[in-house]
Order: C-alpha cells, then structure tokens, then sequence
C-alpha cells in the first residue's frame, strides 16, 4: 500500500459466475449469515466507499447493522452531483458522517442541492471523480482503510489505476447468466492476462452453501 492513501479492500457477493446482480439488478446473492459478516467487516474499517449508480440501483444505508460497532464514514463517487437528495445516505447523513465526491463538471444547481445537507462535498478531477487525489485527500483525513462496496464500474477503476489491496468475496450457490448482468469488475478490462493485477490467496473460509475468499 502507498503511504499516501488508505488501504483499500473490495468486498462483494458473487454468483458461481461471477454476476454480482442478475440483468434487472437483483442483488440479493448472500445469505444472512454472510451480511451478518459483512457488517462486521464494515465496522472494523474507516469509510465504505461505493459509485453513484449504487445509491441509485440499491439506495443502501451503508451503515453497521446486525452486529454491534461504530458506523464508518460513507463516501459516495458521483462526478456530477446527482445523488438524490431522498436517498438513504444523504436523508441519514445528519447522524453519520458522509463524503460525497465530485468532479468540477457537478453544476452550482447540485453543489447548492448538496449544500442543503450535512455532507462534504470534496472536488476531485476535471471531467470526473480522480480517484488518487481523492484517496490522498481521504488518507489526510485519517481514514486508513476503506472497503469497497462498488459496482462493476467503480471496482474496475480502482482495479486499473492498481488502488486495490486485498479482496474479499463470498462465493455463493446460485448461476446467474446474462450478457446484460452485472460483473464483479466491468469497464474495458486488460488486454492480457500478464497485465492485470494478481493477488495472493490468503484463506479460505467455508460458510455453510458459501465460500469465502480472501486474497491479499
């Protein structure tokens, strides 16, 4: 990990063929054994951080539940500025700490929407959110870890620019299908193999129906 950015680590659900939601967007792959875990994991880090179309497919809480520990800051990557001001993160963000990150092309029209609400609004890149700055800018903020909660988009980004350190998923019992349905990591993907990031495996964890892997 650069000492300049806090630790990032992707965690997500997926299907025996790698969808992390069907071609309608039903993204209820784990069991609740496995959220229970993921809650934990979540209050154990500093920020979760997710894409915009997230909030829009899902509309999360993005908080600690289940289990007993502290909320961590969420952090939401939206280049225009467009989170809906009547979702969850921005409607709970009077009681827990919320970042939502954009670029210099989000207009005055949503910077001022945004500026109703209790969030920080950090400006990052020209024509979209620059993750890099973004993570320094976080990192100065004393969040060391961060898990990243994000779609197929966002989690290609991260994987690209080389922002991932570890990579937790649960493999879960069902086969999806679907040229439309979304994967763990889209975007335009690496020409070779030779050129994609490798990770080692750390542990593996049997969990009833699941498995989950954990490569660092």
């Amino acid at each position: 990990m650069a000492s300049f950015r806090p630790h990032v680590i992707l965690s997500a659900a997926i299907s025996l063929d790698g969808k992390i939601a069907t071609r309608t967007g039903d993204s209820a792959l784990s069991s609740k054994m496995d959220i229970k875990r993921v809650h934990k994991l979540r209050s154990r880090v500093d920020a979760i951080l997710v894409g915009k179309n997230t909030v829009l497919q899902d509309d999360p809480m993005l908080t600690v539940r289940h289990v007993r520990g502290k909320n961590p800051v969420r952090v939401v990557l939206d280049s225009m500025g467009q989170i809906p001001t009547g979702s969850k993160i921005i409607q709970t963000s009077y009681d827990i700490p919320t970042i939502i990150a954009v670029s210099k092309k989000a207009s005055r029209k949503n910077l001022a929407r945004l500026g109703r609400f209790p969030v920080d609004v950090i400006i990052s890149g020209k024509n979209k959110v620059e993750l890099k700055p973004l993570l320094q800018f976080l990192h100065q903020a004393k969040i060391r870890t961060i898990l990243l909660e994000g779609g197929g988009t966002t989690n290609w980004d991260f994987v690209n620019q080389g922002l991932v350190d570890e990579v937790i998923v649960t493999i879960t019992p069902y086969l999806v299908g679907g040229q439309t349905a979304k994967t763990l990591v889209e975007g335009e993907g690496f020409s070779k193999i030779s050129k994609s990031l490798r990770l080692k495996l750390h542990k593996i964890r049997r969990q009833n129906n699941e498995v989950i892997l954990h490569y660092i």
